[in-house]
């Protein structure tokens, strides 16, 4: 391999850090971290990893410092960067679903929608975001940057509304304060550096990178299932197995048996499992799936 062919990629330290190195390690690279080490290890010789936060990850990726990194559709829409987006990847560190960014105000407050704020003060750490969003609301609103704790800011009077991160809303709802407006829905994503992007090595690279994490996300969901079927209950068996594609079926040695084996979602298993049951199946396996291509 040419050393000059790196690909420098960029893992998001903080919140991320620890879905991202799982998710990774399902498709097939294992990162080892390093104490207090910003250049992790990896298992492939052909990349270069690299620890940020997520939210300089894209100004480093449009700037060639990294070719691709894992960053929130949030902060590539904050810092304006013009990068290539390779895919969405919805994954999290509670859960394999998109976050939003809310406008939260105390509970007891007379404030009810966003243009009730005008002229007052809102916390947050997308400030560029919030900006652009009341300014295209037409609803002049002052926008201060918050170092952390932003949903105690409200509580401390320091100002009269947040925007803020969640996946639940528990928090916001735990700290007294209620949600008044959704501004954003925001993801992980894969993005690249414009000039990485076309050069042939990068690129083939990333796009290996894309596919085997989109496989290891859709298999997240979903479970194998194998069994063994009598012959005269197959009809009856295939109208109710769901399946990614057809089942894969096979015959038994000797025997008026068949096996079958399928995908299915994860969530119909423990109603499936014992119809199959009932209609004759046996020997009934569920095993786990690391991607699905």
């Amino acid at each position: 391999m040419n050393p000059q062919k790196k690909l420098k990629l960029g893992i998001p330290k903080g919140s991320l850090q620890d879905a991202t190195i799982a998710l990774f390690e399902k498709s097939g690279w294992k990162i080892r971290m390093h104490h207090r080490n910003y250049f992790p290890e990896i298992n492939d010789p052909d990349i270069q990893c690299s620890m940020c936060r997520a939210q300089e990850m894209s100004r480093y990726v449009e700037t060639g410092t990294l070719d691709a990194g894992l960053t929130g559709k949030d902060w590539i829409l904050e810092n304006n960067s013009d990068v290539v987006v390779v895919s969405d990847l919805v994954y999290s560190k509670v859960s394999n679903r998109p976050a939003r960014w809310v406008l939260a105000v105390a509970a007891d407050s007379p404030y009810r929608r966003p243009q009730d704020l005008a002229g007052k003060k809102i916390a947050t750490e997308l400030v560029s975001f919030t900006k652009s969003y009341f300014e295209s609301a037409d609803v002049p609103v002052s926008v201060e940057f918050s170092w952390g704790a932003t949903e105690a800011k409200v509580v401390e009077g320091l100002a009269d509304a947040i925007v803020e991160v969640t996946e639940t809303g528990t928090t916001i709802k735990a700290h007294g304060l209620r949600i008044i407006a959704e501004l954003l829905q925001t993801n992980t994503r894969l993005i690249a550096n414009k000039t990485a992007w076309e050069d042939p090595f990068k690129r083939k690279k990333i796009e290996n990178l894309n596919l085997l994490l989109q496989g290891a996300l859709r298999a997240e969901s979903l479970v194998g299932l194998k069994m063994n079927v009598p012959e005269d209950k197959m009809p009856a068996i295939m109208g109710l197995l769901p399946s990614l594609t057809a089942p894969t079926v096979a015959n038994l040695y000797n025997k008026d048996w068949l096996s079958v084996e399928i995908v299915v979602s994860e969530s119909l298993v423990r109603d499936l499992i014992p119809q199959l049951r009932e209609l004759g199946a046996e020997g009934i396996i569920e095993y786990s799936l690391n991607k699905v291509i």
